[in-house]
């Protein structure tokens, strides 16, 4: 097979050079100026319609090319309309080129073809690159975020932690990352790419516009171009663009927690609350009516300086092998009577800093881009950072004047260990739950913690500062290589054949270090390492034979047909082990452990096939028609089910180009459009998935059947239960636009309406207990839809005085979201029940939205004995059982559920829906003013109608939920005689279901929130100063991000990332922090 497929490539690349005519053709030579001023142009594009011969003006505007006559050349500038001037008997051309104030003719590349932007029928939002460049971080997706309608990014404060990015909405159970197509080379995978590199972006939201990626379209399209060089008179023209800054953390008292004398008093009150004659006698507050704090919480018995003590157990050895090493090491640890501000213990200001450089050039005959990237973020956080370090290189060379090669590549390395937020046992969710009387450190610079030897109640939560700290020597490395290589040709004169392979290599490793723990009530004490790898490649052959021909200005014909293949193929392996003598990293492998070595290992391979077509007409301008289909082939499926067939059409309908409007000189372009389609989905299946596997485990073992003690007897038991019966994920997708282009430019209007249902969702049920311990297959299990509203509006040009001039940029974006079946026993499933003693925070459910939250809805509280006797007395009644009481353990100031079915009686069925994590609808601002030499830009970015479950409260507005810290709220601010409209309930020793052991809508929070993410104040010098000492372009800038957060959200950050099917749950966020930049831009 691989000989047939050499063949191949030999004959292809033979053909295309083959195809090439050396016809006769003229040298032109030729200045450009600009209309108003009459200055030349430098950099403008010039190049030979329906072809890919050009060059660019240097900085003079002069220009020269070779072309034929009767050619025409097409002039393009950012920010100028673009010219078109046939060639004749003259070698001198003059182009004079006037300010665009409309993108109409903007040329935008769509599903392996390009299109004008006004004879587009599908959802395709053209992204504003020089906008989202502004926006400083190392991820483009990031980048994204309020600037395209339909688009919803959720980022993190961490370095390194690729957003989540969905398109209108959540389109699946698993996976909804977009499909990113860069430089015609699909991936999911854009957390490498180098941000200046980005030349244009364009986002494919329908079906009319991103079927004809098929199979792997269902999450929409993302279509990335990179920078090429310009063709020119052999200048190289080179660019440095740079910033440096600090990251802030939130001020403040960010959980608005307690100090040590408040917690105490708290403690003092629920002791009374809980019983009115309690008898004070605590190990850490004492015994008088009073809390008193003490000077020491783990003294042993002794004290700094005590004579008695021996200084050589003062400090432990932190790398010990048993529990009895701790023995004796008198711990002894002073009372941080002001407070431990635990938040900004692990939470630091810390540096930021990116380069870019970029060198490009080029002549008659091809065209060159280098650039070289690095990027350094330290984190916030303790010893988290993101360190990337990137190269590319993008040529394409005219071997003739009807062929062309190319190539784009780029190589990247990353450096990155990245911490678990959103979990109960990370730092940062340590970090509410550590009590602010313990300080950082015991009086010998050891650590401190919970642990205490005269039993003081300091709980079992760990150390924060330890925990990040332990993790200094943690590592995650990566690199990556991506790009494709490709030719043209042009064939006969309306058709044009591409070819194009690429894809991406890659590896990473990651070894962790878990170090024991002394300070800490509950400690873990094995020292162990984990070290892992894995590795991989992918590859996607694309073919594409173009025909494009126009008759009589009348019909205006594209059609594009294509096979494409796809192989992706990897593996991991891990590996752990313990007992370790030494800790250094240096020496630390698997093999100097002492303990037996547990690894696994894994491998994928899957595959694709496909065969595409696309058909785009117009006429007279006018009329629009779109039409794809696309067969893509799985190796996922089993052979019933491999194939699958993803068809869309679309139309437009130019109203602005009929007789009726010309007198309407206000509406420069007016177009309706529309399209239906289906796109598939394959991402959330193994392909193994299809087969029933077996497999040996220790763990499973047995002795023998004549019960000899000495002899283990393993067999084979049943690892995965097979499903042949999977099939593709379909997206059915209908969308209704509308297209404004008003006051000869000036203004840009889009507006979209688009519904979609999702069938046969791909997931992995939850199997009875009694199945066994194997893996459930994943099945086509339920169906879903999502429809809503994407609106942008554009202004440009609006003079607001002399020099001073405004652009602004709006998006706005409607999502709802319902499940419509489950294909199970239950029309839902439940999903984290965290702290809950069983019951489940999120249902997704018939009905409702994805990841909604579930459980009581609390109507208020028992005020009094009286309230709760009589709604007693209405639950006997309704059951007729003169011992029911109203609700589960309820008193006078607990929460008082409500009776949301209306039986007279609280009970599970009386749960029911408390809101959900997607919201209602998300906005972007995007205003930027120039006066003279001066820019400057400010972006708002916010969403509304999500609710957020924030279960740090249930650590810290409760008092039995742990001995810990606990916020103003408990103290301040719950149920009291004297205190009945309070926030939370009457404080208590002892948990209870009426307030804190069952989910309850205690814990829903308003989400919405509207956010500065970027503010930026910029100095361009003026070229004439420039042009004698030869730079191009110098401008300086000072820039904040995140600079303020508007929102009823009692959190530290209310954008919570998390699951497809449970998120919206904060647990301790790694929350977007301040940064404060000056930056450069240069050009040679």
């Amino acid at each position: 097979m691989n000989k047939h497929v050499y063949r191949t490539v030999a004959w292809c690349w033979l053909l295309l050079f083959i195809a090439g005519s050396a016809l006769a053709q003229t040298k032109f030579s030729g200045k450009v100026t600009d209309e108003k001023t009459g200055n030349p142009l430098p950099g403008v594009t010039v190049a030979v319609k329906n072809s890919n011969r050009g060059t660019a003006t240097d900085p003079g505007g002069a220009f020269s090319l070779q072309a034929k006559k009767g050619e025409t050349l097409v002039f393009s500038f950012v920010g100028y309309a673009q010219k078109e001037v046939q060639l004749g008997d003259a070698s001198q051309v003059t182009v004079i080129l006037s300010e665009k104030v409309g993108s109409l003719d903007e040329v935008v590349v769509t599903g392996y073809a390009t299109q004008r932007k006004k004879d587009l029928t599908g959802a395709v939002s053209v992204v504003n690159v020089d906008q989202i460049s502004r926006q400083p971080t190392a991820q483009v997706s990031n980048q994204l975020q309020g600037q395209v309608s339909g688009i919803t990014v959720l980022g993190s404060g961490q370095p390194g932690k690729e957003p989540q990015v969905r398109i209108r909405g959540v389109n699946t159970f698993g996976n909804n990352t977009p499909l990113y197509v860069i430089d015609g080379v699909p991936t999911q995978n854009i957390v490498d790419l180098n941000p200046y590199d980005v030349e244009t972006m364009q986002v494919l939201k329908d079906a009319g516009s991103a079927s004809i990626y098929g199979a792997r379209a269902a999450n929409g399209v993302i279509i990335v171009t990179t920078k090429a060089g310009k063709v020119g008179k052999g200048k190289v023209r080179v660019t440095y663009d740079a910033y440096y800054g600090t990251q802030r953390p939130k001020s403040g008292n960010v959980w608005h927690l307690l100090n040590p004398q408040e917690s105490a008093d708290l403690k003092w009150m629920a002791l009374k609350n809980t019983n009115p004659n309690v008898v004070y006698n605590d190990g850490l507050y004492g015994s008088g009516a009073t809390p008193v704090l003490p000077d020491y919480i783990a003294p042993g018995g002794l004290h700094e300086g005590d004579p008695g003590v021996n200084p050589d157990l003062y400090n432990v050895d932190p790398n010990y092998k048993n529990a009895s090493d701790l023995d004796g090491f008198y711990r002894i640890t002073k009372a941080n009577k002001g407070g431990t501000d635990w938040f900004h213990e692990i939470f630091k200001p810390a540096p930021i800093t990116s380069h870019n450089v970029s060198v490009s050039g080029g002549n008659d005959q091809g065209a060159y881009y280098l650039s070289f990237y690095y990027y350094n973020q330290q984190g916030t956080l303790l010893n988290t950072y993101l360190k990337r370090y990137s190269i590319r290189s993008n040529s394409h060379f005219n071997v003739s004047k009807n062929v062309r090669i190319g190539e784009n590549m780029e190589f990247s390395v990353i450096d990155n260990p990245q911490i678990t937020d959103l979990v109960e046992g990370s730092a940062i969710g340590m970090a509410f739950r550590e009590q602010s009387i313990i300080p950082v450190h015991d009086i010998k610079g050891n650590f401190a913690g919970s642990f205490s030897s005269n039993g003081a109640q300091l709980g079992n939560a760990r150390n924060p500062v330890a925990i990040q700290d332990r993790t200094r020597n943690n590592r995650g490395l990566g690199n990556r290589l991506f790009g494709n290589v490709y030719g043209e040709a042009d064939i006969l004169k309306h058709f044009t054949f591409r070819t194009s392979f690429g894809g991406e290599i890659f590896s990473a490793s990651t070894h962790s270090f878990i170090y024991p723990e002394y300070e800490n009530s509950e400690n873990n004490k094995v020292n162990s390492y984990t070290e892992g790898a894995s590795s991989g490649f992918n590859w996607t052959w694309t073919n594409t034979l173009s025909y494009h021909q126009n008759f009589n200005n009348l019909h205006d014909i594209k059609v594009v047909a294509g096979t494409e293949a796809f192989d992706n193929r990897g593996r991991t392996v891990t590996g752990t082990t313990q007992g370790y003598f030494i800790f250094d990293p240096n020496y630390t492998g698997l093999s100097t452990g002492t303990g037996t070595v547990t690894s696994g290992s894994g491998r994928y391979s899957d595959g694709l096939f496909s065969i595409f077509g696309r058909l785009d007409y117009s006429f007279h301008d006018r009329y629009l028609l779109g039409a794809v289909i696309r067969r893509d082939g799985s190796s996922k499926f089993s052979s019933n089910f491999r194939y699958g067939w993803f068809p869309a059409v679309s139309a437009g309908w130019r109203i602005s180009q009929e007789n009726f409007m010309k007198d309407i000189s206000w509406i420069s372009d007016l177009k309706i459009r529309g399209g239906y389609g289906v796109m598939g989905n394959q991402l959330n299946v193994e392909a193994s998935n299809a087969f029933t596997q077996y497999g040996l485990n220790k763990g499973s073992s047995f002795y023998d059947i004549t019960g000899t003690p000495g002899t283990l007897t393993s067999g084979f038991l049943k690892t995965h239960i097979g499903n042949p019966n999977a099939k593709w994920e379909s997206n059915i997708n209908s969308n209704i636009g509308i297209d404004a282009t008003l006051f000869k430019g000036k203004l840009e209007i889009s507006a979209d309406y688009y519904k979609k249902k999702v069938k046969d969702l791909l997931y992995k049920p939850e199997i009875s207990a009694t199945a066994g311990r194997q893996d459930p297959p994943t099945v086509n299990i339920a169906e879903m839809q999502n429809h809503g509203i994407d609106l942008s509006v554009f202004a440009t040009g609006i003079n607001l005085g002399k020099d001073l001039v405004l652009k602004a940029n709006a998006t706005f974006t409607t999502y709802k979201n319902k499940i419509e079946s489950i294909s199970s026993d239950a029309p839902y499933f439940d999903q984290e029940s965290r702290r809950f003693n069983g019951s489940f925070i999120i249902r997704n459910a018939v009905g409702q939205p994805i990841s909604s939250f579930y459980g009581y809805k609390v109507a208020g509280f028992f005020n009094s004995a009286d309230e709760v006797n009589q709604l007693n007395i209405q639950a006997q009644k309704a059951t007729n059982n003169p011992n029911a009481v109203y609700q589960t353990q309820l008193g006078v100031g607990r929460f008082r559920y409500a009776d949301t079915n209306g039986d007279g009686i609280i009970t599970e069925a009386d749960r029911t829906f408390l809101g959900n994590p997607n919201p209602d609808f998300s906005y972007g601002l995007n205003l930027e003013l120039d006066y003279k030499n001066f820019d400057f830009t400010v972006f708002f970015y916010g969403v509304h109608g999500n609710e957020i479950w924030n279960q740090v409260r249930w650590w810290t507005d409760f008092y039995p939920s742990f001995a810990g810290a606990k916020s103003k709220t408990a103290l301040y601010d719950s149920w009291r005689p004297d205190h009945m409209n309070a926030k939370a309930p009457i404080q208590e020793n002892d948990g209870t279901f009426s307030s804190n052991t069952v989910p309850n809508s205690f814990l829903v929070e308003n989400g919405s929130y509207l956010r500065a993410k970027n503010m930026m104040l910029g100095y361009t010098l003026s070229p004439a100063s420039l042009k004698r000492v030869g730079i191009e372009k110098f401008r300086i800038y000072v820039q904040a991000a995140n600079l303020f957060t508007i929102t009823k959200y009692t959190g530290i950050d209310p954008e919570i990332t998390g699951g497809t099917t449970n998120f919206g749950l904060d647990e301790g966020v790694y929350p977007n922090q301040r940064q404060f930049l000056v930056g450069v831009n240069v050009a040679f």
